[in-house]
């Protein structure tokens, strides 16, 4: 019976049992259990064999096999599919209980884990299930993201040592879904929900040395693997959210080793993506309005690295708008830097002036953002030595055109020798006006 006949099969609505005669015309066959005959099927319950065959390797052809030949356990499995799809159970309302629950279950499976690698270091078949188990547990415990309230159960049922415990995990993917449950519960909107909550949560990551912990697990993730690299990019969201909760835990996030990583990421040779960007906005974030990093960064000769980076810009515009933010980033967190005067005398010795001199001769999109970066490296006492060393290298030279217009107003390729001159024009009738009011004179 081809696929066709299947589909357009009606029965015989005139008698209540189907006659022996007429039964091998229909195409159909009594069934062993009283003589009924077998039903054909519709097209969305074809459709539905035809996935869940694709999915267990059956193969159907054009023509579908008579419904006897899903017998044993093929049908059996068919069977229990369809049966899944109809019957969704619905989930669970989240309360204090259910969240016990499920923290008491995830002790278990991870304390059931830790065992079986332990007994079974060499065998991973030994203890793969009870990974997996693992795994599934910390995808359910994301729902306690929605309830912020109860945060203080993962605290005082200990979950929270037990997750950090997990970051060094010998499986990275189990370290992964850690970071992408801790980077759900201390997302910014959650916290600012319940204060209390957020407040209790986040004394415990600190009190756990959680940026340690992330640091050192950033350190053995390979960014060519999507996964880790996503890894990474959701540890860094975990630090900016507490950083934006509580801006005081900047200096002890960098002191236990982020200001070093980032500085190693940013200088990494490696192709232009989303993870160098945020690093940019995590380092300028650290230095913002903190002397403690700021200070941190020069002795890890941090300058330099950040000169080094933007001398890339010197010639070249960033291509894209996400590589232009980096940009941006970066000069932020050396004008930051510069607010302390130890850092000026490291701007001075990398040649910090000379590149911006050359920006500022160049006229790209970075010439705007490097004279931000001489004000910040020559003002007040502290910037004498800079001022002397601009004047040294004709930076004077470079400076005065400014005057005539500054480089916001100027477009990014320049202005032409005639729009130069109009706008000259243009200064020297507003002076005459503001001197002569009873009328300008002529030019």
């Amino acid at each position: 019976m081809d696929v066709g006949e299947l589909l357009n099969y009606q029965p015989d609505r005139g008698a209540k049992r189907p006659r022996d005669d007429d039964g091998a015309a229909a195409g159909g066959e009594d069934d062993s259990r009283g003589g009924k005959q077998q039903k054909g099927l519709s097209a969305r319950e074809l459709a539905k064999y035809r996935e869940a065959a694709a999915g267990m390797g059956i193969e159907i052809g054009g023509e579908l096999r008579e419904s006897e030949e899903f017998t044993g356990d093929k049908k059996k499995i068919l069977e229990k599919l369809m049966d899944q799809d109809e019957e969704e159970p619905e989930a669970e309302p989240v309360d204090e209980s259910s969240v016990k629950k499920m923290i008491l279950t995830f002790e278990k499976r991870s304390y059931k884990n830790q065992e079986l690698r332990i007994k079974f270091p060499d065998n991973p078949e030994k203890f793969m299930e009870s990974e997996l188990d693992l795994n599934d547990i910390i995808q359910e415990m994301h729902v306690i993201a929605t309830m912020p309230d109860l945060y203080h159960l993962l605290v005082e049922l200990n979950a929270v040592h037990s997750l950090l415990g997990l970051l060094s995990h010998e499986n990275t993917d189990v370290a992964i879904a850690v970071v992408d449950l801790l980077q759900e519960l201390t997302d910014i909107d959650t916290l600012h929900e319940s204060e209390e909550g957020a407040e209790v949560l986040i004394d415990a990551l600190l009190e756990g040395q959680v940026v340690a912990l992330l640091v050192q697990n950033m350190e053995r993730l390979d960014e060519q693997v999507k996964e880790e690299a996503d890894g990474i990019y959701n540890t860094l969201a975990i630090i900016e959210n507490m950083a934006e909760f509580r801006p005081g835990l900047c200096t002890e996030a960098a002191q236990q080793g982020l200001m070093q990583w980032l500085l190693k990421r940013i200088k990494a040779k490696m192709p232009f993506d989303a993870n160098k960007l945020y690093c940019s906005e995590i380092l300028a974030i650290l230095l913002q309005n903190n002397d403690n990093t700021r200070e941190l960064l020069g002795e890890m000769d941090g300058i330099d690295v950040l000169l080094q980076q933007l001398s890339v810009f010197k010639r070249h515009n960033p291509s894209t708008a996400e590589e232009q933010e980096m940009m941006e980033n970066l000069f932020d967190a050396l004008c930051s830097c510069l607010m302390l005067p130890a850092n000026r005398d490291r701007f001075l010795r990398g040649e910090g002036l000379q590149l911006m001199n050359l920006m500022l001769r160049e006229k790209k999109v970075s010439r705007t953002s490097a004279l931000k970066v001489l004000d910040h490296g020559m003002i007040g006492p502290e910037g004498a030595d800079n001022c002397h060393k601009f004047v040294d290298i004709l930076g004077l030279r470079t400076i005065f055109p400014l005057f005539m217009k500054t480089p916001k107003k100027m477009k990014k390729t320049g202005t032409s020798e005639k729009e130069h001159e109009d706008t000259l024009k243009g200064q020297a009738l507003k002076r005459d006006v503001e001197m002569h009011p009873e009328g300008p004179l002529s030019l």
